[in-house]
């Protein structure tokens, strides 16, 4: 009956939604968040330019992603009027099957690409450097070959592309090298954008105290920080949970620079994150002491705040409060708290106040929608999502790949794989492509359900699109294959993987269960070959827990003087192994009677314990200590699982 009913609105939806596009006769559409006029003049003077200010709110008072609300992509139905299109497709896809192919090879890799007749042409690197997405090392292997090219001079576009592709690879020694070579060669193409990229970059990896000397090396570079690139950098900070950072920051340059209702914006924002509602009051209160009245974009912070907290009977006050001050809510402002009220499965409560929304004059927009139909499908009313979804369509709204993603994620929860790929189907024919997010999901279903050919055939179909695999896409795929016992194709995939550098991060579940996979199955030199094409990338920075998992993993299958001698080249790299390893590996010695791997470990850990200042004694102490805490909870959690399989078997007697 379930199955019927969704079939029954989808169709519906469908029928409805390409008469809709039909209307429009294939116009390109483009869906932002809305709100009042009023509301979104009076913001946008208050603003900074938008380029890279990517801030809580948009200057039309709409959410970003951080409290689960998503702001739209702009959504092209027809792409064939599309000159740039056109000009780029051919050769960016012929260039990027080149990459994929000869990326671990640069002499077959350069050689391909002279003969592949391309032409480096301005626009075309930035194109190739997007479609890579993720996978650095193939943007980095183009970049390389296309600033040889004679003639070929990089414009400001390829530049910034680069380093956000080596940014994201956390290469940031490399990123100043690639501005220096900028400050050398082009200097006229460094801009504040630039180091805003760079700021962000760092905030997102937590390393504040980098984030802000970016500032003190702007004039390095012929630019001067101004209160733009100050705001871009307290908006990065609260974003990444440095608030405490950002706030200590705006005391030291509030007077170097006039604080405007960006910056305390984004410090609201990032104290309502943490939860700390008296914090960010008490930015409310040194906005009116400035004489900044609060606008839409302050006044939709504080309600997230509230809404997270889960004190809606002060959100409900604060819309009141609102209104008193002729400051009338948006559509922004009622989905936050709808928002939350679906988090708690309050479904009726959020229901009622979007019919409430709507009584009040204010039109709900996609964004609205979409936060509805994710609660309604989160808590497993697939039905109410689908009616959701078709009376949205008759209001004129077309969706988008969020929505799509939260219904998708619903029939995964059910295992209902066809359904899946019926809505793949179903965006391809209205104009809604799929993205990386969607591809995931079926792909992940089809593994789970043990259909890894289907999955492989969604992977091509996924690539043939446009779409280039990110980490989480070949992390689903080996784990897929490793769970069908499929070990030569999940190491070629993460030996894959590793090539295309996107294993900058270490997934170290990945990691041990390949590992130890690849070793019970006794394919000790497919173990190794797999963590030497790791050791040797030079984007991939292994550090001690990755090393540990190797390994442990080689100890615990009988490989004890494999595991020996990667612990030495460990410890080649000046990475101490830790206590439990150490005494491990001199229990599994002792038992082998090799007294010369021991007494070379034992050295090498005596003399790094000192470089550290840490007593050798202590040291072995606690990694005995250590080896018998985690054997005697191995022991309890055997004893538990036969306690509870005794327990059961007794039950089930009676």
């Amino acid at each position: 009956m379930h199955r019927f009913s969704a079939l029954f609105f989808r169709k519906r939806a469908i029928s409805s939604l390409l008469s809709l596009v039909i209307r429009h006769e294939t116009t390109v559409c483009h869906f932002f968040c809305t709100t009042s006029e009023v509301s979104s003049s009076r913001t946008s003077s208050l603003l900074p330019p938008p380029p890279h200010c990517n801030s809580t709110f948009d200057n039309h008072g709409c959410l970003t992603n951080q409290f689960g609300l998503i702001r739209l992509q702009e959504i092209s139905i027809n792409h064939t009027d599309d000159h740039t299109h056109d000009e780029f497709a051919s050769d960016v896809e012929k260039v990027y099957r080149i990459l994929r192919k000869y990326h671990s090879r640069v002499p077959k890799l350069e050689l391909a690409l002279r003969e592949s007749g391309v032409v480096v042409r301005p626009g075309l690197t930035e194109r190739v450097l997007s479609r890579c997405g993720d996978a650095g090392n193939l943007a980095y292997r183009f970049y390389s070959w296309a600033s040889k090219q004679s003639g070929h001079r990089l414009d400001h576009d390829a530049y910034k592309a680069m380093i956000k592709v080596l940014s994201r690879m956390r290469q940031f020694g490399a990123v100043w090298a690639l501005i220096e070579e900028m400050r050398q060669e082009n200097p006229h193409l460094i801009t504040p954008q630039v180091f805003v990229i760079l700021m962000r970059r760092f905030a997102s990896a937590r390393m504040v105290h980098k984030a802000v000397e970016v500032l003190d090396e702007m004039p390095k570079y012929g630019c001067e920080p101004d209160e733009y690139v100050f705001g871009c950098l307290l908006d990065a900070l609260c974003k990444n949970g440095s608030v405490k950072e950002a706030a200590s920051l705006f005391e030291d340059m509030r007077y170097r620079w006039k604080p405007s209702v960006k910056h305390f914006t984004s410090l609201l924002y990032g104290w309502c994150k943490e939860g700390k509602l008296m914090e960010a009051k008490h930015v409310l209160v040194q906005m009116k002491d400035m004489g900044i009245e609060p606008d839409i974009v302050v006044y939709n912070n504080l309600l997230g705040g509230y809404a997270q907290a889960g004190k809606m009977g002060d959100a409900y006050d604060l819309l009141k409060e609102m209104r008193r001050k002729r400051c009338e809510p948006n559509a922004t402002s009622y989905t936050v708290l709808i928002q939350s009220l679906c988090k708690h499965e309050r479904l009726e409560e959020a229901t009622r106040l979007f019919v409430e929304m709507q009584t009040n004059g204010c039109q709900a927009d996609v964004v609205t929608y979409s936060t509805l139909i994710s609660g309604f499908c989160k808590w497993g009313k697939i039905k109410r999502g689908y009616e959701l979804l078709d009376e949205m369509i008759q209001q004129g709204h077309f969706p988008n790949q969020v929505i799509y993603q939260h219904i998708m994620l619903a029939h995964e929860k059910k295992e209902e794989l066809e359904e899946c790929k019926e809505l793949v189907n179903e965006m391809q024919k209205i104009g809604c492509a799929p993205d990386l997010s969607i591809y995931n999901t079926v792909i992940r279903l089809a593994c789970k359900l043990g259909e890894v050919k289907e999955g492989i055939q969604l992977w091509n179909e996924m690539e043939s699109s446009g779409l280039s695999p990110g980490m989480d896409t070949f992390v689903i795929m080996i784990n897929g294959f490793l769970e069908q016992g499929c070990l030569v194709e999940a190491c070629e995939y993460f030996k894959e993987m590793v090539g295309r550098g996107l294993f900058t991060a270490p997934q170290y579940g990945t990691l041990k269960e390949l590992m130890n996979s690849l070793l019970r199955a006794e394919k000790l030199e497919m173990a190794k070959d797999a963590w030497n094409c790791i050791t040797a990338s030079k984007g991939c920075q292994l550090n001690v827990s990755a090393w540990t998992i190797w390994i442990h993993a080689l100890f615990s299958k009988g490989h004890v003087k494999e595991a020996c001698s990667f612990c030495i080249d460990m410890m080649d790299k000046d990475l101490m192994p830790n206590p439990d390893t150490f005494a491990k590996l001199m229990h599994g010695l002792k038992k082998l009677y090799n007294r010369q791997f021991a007494a070379e470990i034992t050295e090498k850990v005596r003399k790094m314990a000192a470089d550290r200042q840490i007593t050798f004694k202590m040291y072995k102490r606690r990694g005995e200590r250590d080896l018998k805490e985690k054997a005697k909870e191995k022991k309890d959690g055997r004893k538990r699982r036969a306690r509870q399989r005794q327990w059961g078997g007794g039950r089930q007697k009676l």
